[in-house]
């Protein structure tokens, strides 16, 4: 069961960053910064990337050990930081996080998922 929830989170992290690029897809920081509505969606999918990392992280420690490639603290603590005010919202490091970040946890995750949901390898029986 527990291998299910990692896959379902994971999963979370997956869409939510997909959804930042698409929602970013053709946008300038300058266009980023005067449309509200896209820097709503993408605060909240950043929230979304936290609360699954969060999980994961709660409910099963040895896949992050095991997985250590994604950035499981950040993901946490950008979460953290938008979601209980530490500051407020910088839209140039959303941005950044958006341009630097969010592409290659999109594909870390994704392979990671695709890697869960093919299972482990097996090898021929041993005669």
């Amino acid at each position: 069961m527990k291998e299910l929830r990692t896959e379902d989170y994971l999963e979370h992290i997956v869409d939510s960053s997909g959804d930042i690029l698409s929602f970013t897809n053709g946008f300038t920081l300058e266009a980023f910064k005067a449309d509200l509505r896209t820097q709503k969606a993408v605060v909240m999918s950043i929230i979304e990337i936290g609360e699954a990392a969060t999980k994961i992280a709660a409910s099963d420690p040895d896949f992050v050990a095991q997985n250590d490639g994604l950035p499981w603290s950040q993901m946490r603590g950008m979460r953290n930081r938008i979601a209980h005010g530490y500051f407020d919202i910088d839209l140039d490091i959303v941005w950044q996080t958006v341009v630097s970040a969010i592409p290659t946890l999109n594909r870390q995750a994704e392979d990671l998922l695709n890697e869960l949901r093919e299972g482990p390898e097996l090898g021929p029986s041993p005669k």
